[in-house]
């Protein structure tokens, strides 16, 4: 991905630096091809070159661009699990992910961190953002996921005979999963993504209580992939498939539904990060009734919703880590709406507006493997930066109206908003 060339000034707004520290007033940020050299107050700020951009913030806010740690740009307004598989052919699902990528770098989104692929979509969407051949987040890709055979995304009976692998690799055993993992380490994928536990949505044999993968399933997988430099995260809802995660080695969890002492002392213990993405089980609970979600359905999104947020208030609370991120490309979840999370998060579960910046900025690069270049506004990292004509340390619902960027940057490059450099001669 290209960074700019020269120097760009931007000011006159509030730098929120995604370290969670309060806002600077009159601040201003510094980028020299493509690298921020200062982040500070204007009057502290160096002598740059006569010929320097300049960016107005308007009395906004100067922020670190998004991330968004659990991305599905290969998900497309799928109504049920099957629709995962069959509701488009690989070609277009290409399309539609190129699409996808591209609207979340429209709302601010500069990184993202793949929650699983059909196909190898994602491992080549990544490649195509970081040859600028399609615009879109710097993406950390997944794969095909892991789930046990029986398990939550096994939804294909026997006697259909498919036998298709476009979304879920399916393992019986511990050598089956070193197989799988296998399979993506040829794939060239970053993160495996394996599905522990069960989930609301498949209430009758799944639920968010059931277990989808042994410990010596999960181990294998973490022992596999990381022998090759690969990281693993899980689907973990029921609270014993949090435990076996922690204790097998996961490097990330997703969701960390139903935490109780023990395993917030494991995930602690070992600085596990867990991205709750929880607004989808509120929208779930909200839509579900005219999507056809039947009662035991709703009722387990619902407890879902309540149990996730109390575990992410004590996640935070304990000092642990989250990232910001929401399965969007659901139905009623659907792409763009993907800083719905971040209120979400200040609305019902609680947490103030700068503890959600930062888990979405700081926390989310630190997740992709690439905290030391990006999540933060400070010498010596990327200038990936959202220039917002608000302030949303006040109301982070801003950050759904795309009508208010003034410019989303990679690199200094400005690749959305409204763009308001002048080069200055």
């Amino acid at each position: 991905m290209k960074s700019a060339v020269g120097t760009t000034v931007i000011a006159n707004g509030q730098l929120v630096d995604g370290n969670g520290g309060e806002p600077i007033p009159d601040g201003c940020l510094v980028i020299e091809h493509g690298r921020i050299v200062f982040a500070g107050e204007r009057d502290a700020a160096p002598t740059v070159p006569a010929d320097a951009t300049r960016l107005d913030a308007r009395g906004g806010t100067i922020m670190p661009g998004l991330v968004e740690a659990h991305f599905h740009p290969t998900y497309f307004n799928v109504a049920a699990l099957e629709d995962l598989d069959i509701k488009y052919p690989v070609e277009y699902v290409t399309l539609l992910a190129s699409a996808n990528a591209k609207l979340a770098l429209e709302c601010g989104y500069t990184a993202a961190r793949s929650g699983g692929s059909l196909f190898n979509i994602d491992v080549w969407l990544k490649k195509a953002i970081e040859e600028d051949l399609v615009p879109g987040p710097r993406l950390a890709a997944s794969g095909r996921e892991i789930c046990g055979a029986g398990g939550l995304m096994d939804w294909n009976p026997e006697f259909r005979k498919i036998g298709m692998e476009g979304l879920i690799l399916l393992v019986n055993g511990a050598d089956e999963a070193r197989k799988a993992v296998r399979k993506l380490v040829k794939d060239g994928v970053e993160w495996v993504k394996t599905y522990p536990t069960g989930d609301a949505a498949a209430a009758e044999v799944n639920d968010h209580h059931t277990l989808c993968m042994t410990f010596e399933e999960m181990h294998a997988v973490v022992q596999t992939a990381h022998n090759h430099n690969l990281k693993v995260t899980g689907h973990c809802r029921a609270t014993a498939g949090i435990k076996n995660a922690l204790l097998a080695g996961y490097d990330s969890l997703e969701h960390a539904t139903f935490i109780d002492n023990e395993t917030l002392d494991l995930l602690l213990e070992r600085d596990v990060p867990s991205v709750p993405a929880l607004y989808f089980e509120q929208a779930s609970v909200e839509l579900g009734p005219q999507y056809g979600m039947s009662q035991a359905v709703i009722d387990g999104h619902q407890e879902t919703l309540e149990g996730g947020a109390e575990s992410a208030r004590r996640i935070l609370a304990a000092g642990g880590r989250l990232g910001m991120g929401g399965d969007y490309g659901f139905a009623w979840n659907p792409h763009g709406d993907y800083a719905k999370e971040l209120a979400f998060f200040v609305d019902y579960v609680g947490l103030k507006p700068l503890e959600v910046l930062t888990c979405a900025t700081r926390t989310g690069a630190e997740i992709l493997g690439r905290g030391d270049e990006l999540g933060t506004l400070e010498p010596g990292k990327l200038g990936d930066v959202l220039v917002v004509a608000g302030d949303p340390v006040t109301n982070i619902e801003i950050l759904q109206q795309r009508d208010l960027f003034l410019a989303v940057m990679q690199g200094g490059v400005i690749k959305a908003g409204r763009e308001t450099g002048e080069r200055k001669e």
